[in-house]
């Protein structure tokens, strides 16, 4: 069988959308081997997301030329993607690496459909513990005074590896504001996310000094509000009293690792849209 592809289709809401495009699919001998749509009547935003594939590897003549046509007159914004290719991504870590493992080891499984190009980090403490990945190692210091020079050296790093994604894995610094904005949809970040929600130092022991009854994490796209991007993922399992701060530290470590997981999962597969401020996530 030729090789699949992905079209992502976003445009305003009105009636033949989905006929159309499969209309116009069947004009370039595609089938479409997987459909997902979404019509936000709040928002009135339509949604498709396609896999379809031709009768080669290469993708038909004229096909983009009429996406693009077709794309004009619905005022759409679109893509198409090669099924499967591997993102190419960078992680930047401080001092815990649950999180970067959990990437690292579903992408050598190729679980995860990205091509790790190397690892950025503020410090060098988990320098040894990642040397066994074989993978370029980046130092780059910052402080206050150093930051622009720092994101600098960042932004080259990023065009040294061709990286397209870069997440944050458990990245213990705050980009700036331009950073931020360079990075748009293009860098996500892992949270934990309690109920209520704890700000500041060891948020696992605010926690437990309030007696929550569940815990989890966010993975978002980063923006120049502080944990505040659009939301991917949402992870959460309950607690009881017998929980300590270490058992939630333990719990936590998972549930970052598996809800950052999905959300590069969901981002390398094409699966997401932003949606007025918020995302629409595609089941696969």
């Amino acid at each position: 069988m030729s090789r699949s592809h992905i079209l992502k289709f976003a445009c305003p809401d009105r009636v033949g959308l989905v006929a159309g495009l499969a209309k116009l699919m069947e004009r370039h001998d595609c089938f479409i081997a997987a459909s997902r749509t979404f019509g936000d009547a709040e928002t009135g935003r339509f949604f498709a997301r396609l896999v379809f594939h031709g009768t080669s590897d290469a993708l038909p003549s004229g096909l983009e030329t009429d996406l693009a046509t077709m794309a004009q007159e619905l005022c759409a914004d679109w893509s198409v993607h090669p099924e499967g290719e591997a993102v190419r991504t960078l992680l930047m870590v401080s001092k815990s690496e649950h999180c970067a493992n959990t990437l690292l080891y579903a992408a050598r499984r190729r679980e995860l459909p990205i091509d790790i190009v190397g690892i950025v980090s503020n410090n060098e403490t988990l320098r040894d513990d990642f040397a066994h990945w074989g993978l370029p190692w980046f130092h780059v210091p910052v402080t206050k005074e150093t930051k622009p020079e720092a994101e600098a050296r960042l932004f080259d790093i990023v065009e040294e590896t061709g990286a397209d994604l870069v997440v944050l894995a458990r990245y213990m610094q705050v980009l700036s504001d331009e950073a931020c904005r360079r990075l748009e949809l293009k860098c996500i970040n892992i949270h934990h996310s309690f109920l209520p929600g704890f700000k500041g130092a060891r948020p696992y022991h605010q926690a437990h000094a309030r007696g929550v009854k569940m815990i989890g994490a966010t993975a978002h796209y980063v923006t120049a509000d502080l944990d505040e991007g659009p939301i991917i993922t949402q992870l959460t399992e309950a607690v009881d009293h017998t929980f300590s701060p270490a058992d939630m530290i333990e719990s936590g470590r998972h549930l970052e690792g598996n809800a950052l997981l999905r959300a590069v999962k969901a981002h390398a597969e094409h699966r997401i849209f932003i949606n007025a401020g918020k995302t629409v996530v595609f089941a696969r």
